[in-house]
């Protein structure tokens, strides 16, 4: 009579375990990345005035201007940044600083905070001082000097 090899069971279904872990893991960070980051360039217009560019092409959204006219500009412009890994918060940006980061499924959710307003990039929509915007690239939002504190920048 022959007696069963616990060992032999224990590593099949030990290999059997490994391989549903790495197919799962594989599938979800595939799904996790798969629509990449948001690329947002920091720049000037034309005119001198600070501007932000957003682009994420697997969303459609290309170019969208934001500008804030009668601010000032910081040196080393233009500078694009991708947003594809977790920073601690709050930390600064050109001309102003990310207050929120959510990179967890690409593109994920971001909150700037510019010269005293407030604009967060979700892919469902764009929210300017906690107010939802269409994504458009054309015409560009231009937002207006603020009365709220150098502080809130």
């Amino acid at each position: 009579m022959r007696r069963d090899n616990p060992l032999k069971h224990f590593a099949i279904a030990f290999a059997i375990a490994v391989l549903l872990y790495v197919i799962f893991y594989g599938g979800i960070q595939y799904r996790r990345v798969r629509k990449g980051p948001w690329q947002v360039t920091f720049t000037t217009t034309l005119a001198g005035d600070p501007q932000i560019i957003i682009n994420q092409p697997a969303l459609g959204i290309t170019n969208q201007s934001i500008q804030f006219p009668g601010e000032a500009a910081t040196a080393n412009l233009p500078e694009t940044m991708s947003f594809s890994e977790p920073w601690q918060v709050p930390y600064p940006v050109s001309f102003g600083r990310c207050v929120f980061m959510d990179t967890t499924f690409l593109p994920g959710t971001l909150t700037f905070q510019f010269f005293g307003h407030e604009i967060e990039l979700l892919p469902r929509v764009l929210i300017i001082d906690h107010r939802e915007q269409p994504w458009h690239a054309d015409p560009a939002i231009i937002l207006q000097r603020t009365n709220r504190a150098a502080g809130n920048q």
